[in-house]
């Protein structure tokens, strides 16, 4: 029997690598919507990393890929903002610096504040940019959000009937309790994200992995969740490579 081609051989050894550390270590995924802008723009090339979960538990604060729960085969991104056991509530308040009213998240009776930075403009549209603080462990991690200058998505839950809701106000629960072995995640742009207010808790066996780093962005048109698999993904890297962000590129969300 001939043996195989050296260079066969080698592409094999090397595909089956590649596809371990996909499988056990970190998988690349790409931002098709402005959900978590302006932590994470459209066309932002993301590595999560799948392994740090096996010996820990996903924390407040986080960037994570889970599995959504109304369709296992497509994958989001969002931050987690409580865990399992947390009490959350929303609060709204008016910002005298911003002049606008909103809301705040308040979790085991610990406020997330908010302080303004800018009003920012993105297709066409504007938008309040707030710092918020999420405190964790004696410290607390900070990072920018955003709210809509036009009329904003609902504060609380709208479907809450498998939840400890214990505040109802205009037909959402405004303060509950997450269940064992969920999370709560939003997306950093709060009045553009498709999140636990709408669709529930995250059970803890979906969540894949955490963002870690950008290692490469550019400008590349947005996609909705059922747009995105593998082809669409070369389709965005190849337009990311034509006009790329550079200044992006290596970006960490180590907390």
């Amino acid at each position: 029997m001939k043996a195989l081609p050296k260079w066969l051989i080698e592409l094999v050894i090397i595909i089956g690598i590649v596809l371990l550390i996909r499988a056990t270590l970190v998988q690349a995924f790409n931002i098709p919507s402005a959900s978590m802008q302006p932590t994470l723009l459209i066309g932002d090339f993301i590595l999560v990393n799948k392994l740090v979960y096996k010996f820990s538990q996903p924390r407040k604060g986080d960037i994570v890929v889970f599995k959504y729960p109304e369709n296992p085969s497509i994958d989001y991104i969002k931050r987690i903002v409580a865990g399992p056991g947390d009490l959350v509530e929303f609060e709204e308040f008016y910002d005298a610096e911003a002049e606008i009213s909103l809301y705040s998240l308040k979790v085991n009776g610990n406020p997330y504040p908010l302080k303004f930075v800018a009003l920012r403009s993105f297709e066409g549209k504007f938008y309040y940019e707030f710092e918020e603080r999420l405190p964790l462990k004696g410290k607390e991690i900070a990072y920018n959000v955003w709210y809509s200058a036009y009329p904003a998505k609902a504060a609380g839950l709208i479907d809450f009937s498998y939840a400890e809701c214990l505040e109802q106000k205009s037909n959402l629960c405004v303060k509950f309790i997450v269940p064992r072995g969920h999370y709560f995640v939003m997306g950093d742009n709060r009045d553009n994200s498709e999140d636990s207010r709408f669709w529930g808790f995250v059970p803890r066996e979906n969540i894949v992995g955490k963002a870690f780093v950008i290692y490469f962005s550019g400008k590349v048109p947005s996609l909705t969740p059922d747009d995105v698999h593998i082809f669409t993904g070369f389709r965005q890297l190849f337009l990311a490579l034509m006009n790329p962000r550079f200044e992006r590129i290596g970006m960490f969300f180590i907390y």
